[in-house]
Order: structure tokens, then C-alpha cells, then sequence
């Protein structure tokens, strides 16, 4: 491979990486979202309509769209990780990661020995990623990356621990969950100050543990704001929002013109 072509080198180097979210199930969308431009695209298992059959299906369509691939897992579903991992996922994110035990039990599911326990099969990833068995098993380590989902106080008040997890290659910014849990559930404001202010401090935790940090933004300029804060992944863009906004935009222009 030359120099950071995966996923893990350029996010280790600190090279802004912006991902697109898909939850649709439409393995066309997502193959779209990486011909468009995206340089990564997130396959949503834990609120998205994907299962795992569909997942390996939206891994192909992004590796055919010339994009790297990224799976959110559902909560506590470590081997599922692991599956996705064989099946071509080059960074897995699991969410509601609470404690330092959260991080090691998943960290090590995406890991081979002596770093994990992850069973070897990984020839759809070999695939996908252009390489011989060998090369991939020499790489694996390196360039299947774990991040922990940082979205509660708890795992706020625990993220010195989490950090210290040496498997775990960084964290995951959740800032919705994370301002309701701030906020013990009065309210959603994943735009916030308070937010702003606590996801910083992570990403300053995380870079100089020397991890990956990475973030979910709900604008471009929370996209701007993240990479000056030290994040280095950012997910901007979903394929509901892109058709539900395109079917609205759509709808208005006929409509102004029948109302004319």
C-alpha cells in the first residue's frame, strides 16, 4: 500500500477525514455518497436499517465508490464487531462505551493476538482492501481501528481510564447523547456551549494520549469548530437528511410555481 492510502494512517497523521452517515439500507446511496466525494461513509447498525447482510453489502458498495468503510456497531455487540471487521469494516465505533472494561471487551474484539481476540477470516477484507492474506494479517492491527463512543457523563468521568486502554486506537464524540446525559435528561442540545466546551477537553484528552479523536457534526460549522478543537474524523451528512431535504426542496419549487 503507499504511504497513508488506509484509513488509519491519515487519521493517525491528523489529517481532517470526513465521513458521510448512512442509515437507509440502500447500498446505492451509500456507493453515491463515496462517488460524490466523501472520503469515508459510516454504516449505522446501532439506529440505522442495516443488518449484518445488508452491512456487507454497503461495505462493498463503498469499497466500489472509492471510499473507506466505517461501521457503527449496536451497543454491546462485540462480536458483531468482529464479524464486520472480517467482512471489510476498516474502523469500527461502538457506542456507549462507559468504563474502561466497555473499551477493553471491544477493542480487543477488532484486534488479532497478542493485541485482542479477533478469529481469523478475513478474506472479504483482504478483498476489499486490495491485499493478500498475508499482507492484511501483517497490517491488521494497525489498520483495523477501534473507537469508543464518548456520550455520557459516566464515560466522561471515566475517559482517563478509557484512554488508557491500549488496544482502543481512540474515541467517538456522540454530542446528542452526550447533552442529554449532561443535561440528566432535561434537555437536547447537541449544539450547545456546555457540549462545545466538554467535547474539546476530550479531544485535547485524546490527542495527547495519543489517540484518534473523532466526532458526529450536525453542521459544517460544528465541522470547522471540531478540527480547530484537535478532531480528526467528523461525520457531516446523512442519506435520510439528503432525501428528505431533496423531496421538500423539490416539492417547494412545483409548489411556487402552482401557486403562482
Amino acid at each position: 500500500m503507499s504511504e497513508q492510502s488506509n484509513l488509519a494512517d491519515k487519521l493517525r497523521s491528523g489529517k481532517p477525514v470526513i465521513t458521510g452517515w448512512s442509515v437507509l439500507n440502500v447500498p446505492m446511496f451509500v456507493e453515491m455518497m463515496a462517488r460524490g466525494g466523501y472520503e469515508a461513509v459510516t454504516i449505522d447498525l446501532q439506529h440505522g436499517m442495516y443488518d449484518f447482510a445488508s452491512a456487507c453489502d454497503a461495505l462493498a458498495a463503498t469499497a466500489l465508490g472509492g471510499a473507506h468503510r466505517i461501521v457503527r456497531i449496536p451497543i454491546g455487540d462485540n462480536a458483531l464487531a468482529g464479524r464486520l471487521a472480517d467482512m471489510g469494516a476498516e474502523c469500527l465505533i461502538a457506542p456507549m462505551i462507559n468504563s474502561r472494561e466497555d473499551a477493553v471487551s471491544f477493542a480487543r474484539a477488532v484486534k488479532y493476538p497478542p493485541d485482542g481476540d479477533r478469529s481469523w477470516s478475513p478474506f472479504r477484507a483482504a478483498m476489499l482492501s486490495g491485499q493478500t492474506l498475508e499482507e492484511y494479517r501483517q497490517g491488521a492491527n494497525l489498520q483495523t481501528l477501534s473507537l469508543a463512543m464518548i456520550e455520557t457523563q459516566e464515560a466522561i468521568d471515566a475517559l482517563d481510564d478509557i484512554l488508557s486502554v491500549a488496544e482502543l486506537d481512540g474515541v467517538f464524540v456522540g454530542p446528542s447523547d452526550l447533552s442529554i446525559s449532561l443535561s440528566n435528561g432535561a434537555r437536547l442540545d447537541p449544539n450547545g456551549e456546555e457540549n462545545a466546551r466538554v467535547c474539546a477537553g476530550i479531544a485535547e484528552k485524546a490527542v495527547k494520549a495519543g489517540k484518534i479523536a473523532g466526532i458526529f457534526c450536525m453542521n459544517a460549522d460544528k465541522v470547522k469548530e471540531a478540527i480547530q478543537q484537535g478532531f480528526c474524523l467528523m461525520s457531516h451528512g446523512i442519506d435520510r437528511s439528503f432525501v428528505a431535504d431533496s423531496i421538500a426542496n423539490t416539492r417547494r419549487e412545483v409548489d411556487e410555481i402552482t401557486s403562482a
